[in-house]
Order: C-alpha cells, then sequence, then structure tokens
C-alpha cells in the first residue's frame, strides 16, 4: 500500500521523491489538519539562512531569515498567512528553525489571493526530513534535490499537487 504522506515531485522527465502532510493530500484544506492541499501552487519568493548556507540560485525574488521572522497562523489575526515580525520566542511559525528544515524555503501561494481565514498557512516547499517523514502540510525534498531543481525554476512556475 502506497503512503499517501509521500510523493514525487516532477521537474520536467526527472521524478524525485517528498514527503508530504501527515495526513497526505487533502481538498478541504483547513488550519493545522496536517494535509498538502491539492491545488496549483504558485512559487511566489525564497528565504534562505545566510549564517548557513549561501544565497541560492533562483528567479524568484530571494530573502535572508532573519531570527525575527515568523509567519502568521492565527486565525483571529489580520495578518494571517502572511511573513511577520516577531522577537524569538513568541508563538507563530518561526523561519529560523533550531534544526535544518527551512535553511532553504520558498513560499507556496496557498490561500494568499485572497487570503481566507482558516483554510491554511505557511505552506512552503522546504528541506526533507531523514526518512521522509511527514510535514505538517508542506511539500519537502532532500537538499541535493533542492539545490538541482530551484536554480532551473522560471518566475511563473507552480508546483501542482495531486
Amino acid at each position: 500500500m502506497r503512503d499517501r504522506r509521500k510523493g514525487f515531485l516532477i521537474a520536467g522527465s526527472a521524478a524525485f521523491p517528498c514527503a508530504l502532510g501527515r495526513s497526505g493530500i487533502v481538498v478541504a484544506k483547513r488550519e493545522g489538519d496536517g494535509g498538502t492541499p491539492r491545488a496549483k501552487l504558485p512559487l511566489r519568493r525564497v528565504f534562505y539562512r545566510a549564517d548557513r548556507r549561501p544565497r541560492p540560485a533562483s528567479l524568484l525574488p530571494v530573502r535572508a531569515i532573519t531570527p525575527r521572522d515568523a509567519w502568521c497562523d492565527d486565525q483571529t489575526d489580520r495578518r494571517y498567512n502572511r511573513l511577520i515580525d516577531r522577537p524569538p520566542g513568541e508563538a507563530q511559525e518561526r523561519l529560523a528553525r533550531a534544526d535544518n528544515l527551512y535553511d532553504v524555503i520558498v513560499e507556496l501561494g496557498w490561500n494568499d489571493a485572497p487570503i481566507q481565514r482558516g483554510r491554511g498557512s505557511a505552506i512552503f516547499w522546504h528541506l526533507a526530513r531523514p526518512g521522509f517523514t511527514p510535514t505538517a502540510g508542506c511539500v519537502a525534498v532532500t537538499g541535493d534535490i533542492f539545490g538541482k531543481v530551484l536554480p532551473r525554476l522560471a518566475r511563473r512556475c507552480t508546483i501542482v499537487v495531486r
């Protein structure tokens, strides 16, 4: 039986293993459900840890992550599903993580045009844990795959989750 928490990132004629959300692919995405949304997700911008790696090559906008960067996942906040400035230690989805999962991430265009509270936030393409263990709803690949694919993507590329 296929593990619904794992999939393939297909770039041209190449297919690479990837991790998906702990609930697999979901049609009706909700905040905190652990699902990766079934959707065509545009690539918005790249964030990276300048203290851990060089600036990634990309045609997308690229920004270094600061210790104050977080992603708002509070459905009651007017800044829901946006990059916000938060002092280290406060709640929200921190981009400067202790592990290496967010050393390089691509913001995916989910629930952002327009934003609907509760439809899910912080859907990223990021680095995978060893063994491709599930994400909280993102798409994750190994660093070597990320490094091969990201520089070759045009600004109008999308990730299609199906």
